[in-house]
């Protein structure tokens, strides 16, 4: 008996020994894949805490450092009011955008380029769902907003993606002026015609004069 009671009283011993050091080896995420577990070791960056990928047209803003907020309407006519734009390179600004029709609109901002290919690509999977720091999706009759910082000078584009609204011309135009030449910038507004000089107008020279007038 003295044999048997001797190993059963160790291997207790051991369970209660190593029971706690296992348990704080998995953290408070409990097991191995807990996520205080990996941070405790930097495979993994705090959740949020990733970086903002640098575009060719710029990179997610800070909301804290808005700089100017701009107003875009978007209509079921597929254009965008204003269609074109004026920033600064080092701008922050908060697009504020409202869709006005009864059709699921969206801004996406980007190169020319990038926005065929990703308006080629949503035509091939309309069902397709896609999100990202330079776009907005915006419900019928909703507004929606997006915060993006203009560090790179260029001519850049905003298009709404669903398909076939880039295909009708659903595209504006954003002129990212170089930082040393940005005062003065604005929302460009859509060229308006100079009206047609009037057929009755008449001008009065120096000498002409109405019958009957007296000259001086």
């Amino acid at each position: 008996m003295q044999d048997i009671r001797l190993p059963l009283a160790a291997s207790l011993l051991a369970l209660v020994t190593f029971a706690p050091v296992t348990g704080l080896a998995h953290g408070p995420g409990g097991g191995a894949g807990g996520h205080a577990g990996h941070a405790a070791h930097g495979t993994h960056a705090p959740q949020g805490a990733a970086a903002p990928e640098q575009k060719p047209w710029g990179i997610a803003g800070d909301p804290r450092r808005v700089t100017r907020t701009i107003q875009v309407t978007m209509g079921d006519n597929m254009r965008f009011s204003p269609a074109r734009l004026q920033v600064r390179e080092g701008e922050t600004i908060r697009f504020v955008v409202r869709n006005s029709g009864r059709l699921m609109h969206e801004i996406v901002l980007g190169t020319r380029e990038e926005l065929q290919a990703h308006a080629k690509m949503m035509a091939q999977h309309p069902g397709m769902e896609h999100d990202e720091p330079y776009m907005a999706h915006v419900a019928p009759g909703k507004r929606g907003s997006l915060v993006w910082t203009f560090n790179r000078a260029g001519d850049f584009e905003y298009a709404c993606l669903v398909a076939g609204h880039f295909e009708a011309g659903m595209v504006g135009r954003i002129q990212v002026l170089p930082a040393a030449a940005g005062r003065g910038v604005r929302d460009v507004p859509a060229p308006v015609a100079a009206p047609a000089p009037s057929s009755h107008s008449t001008s009065l020279s120096p000498s002409s004069h109405t019958p009957g007038s007296k000259q001086p």
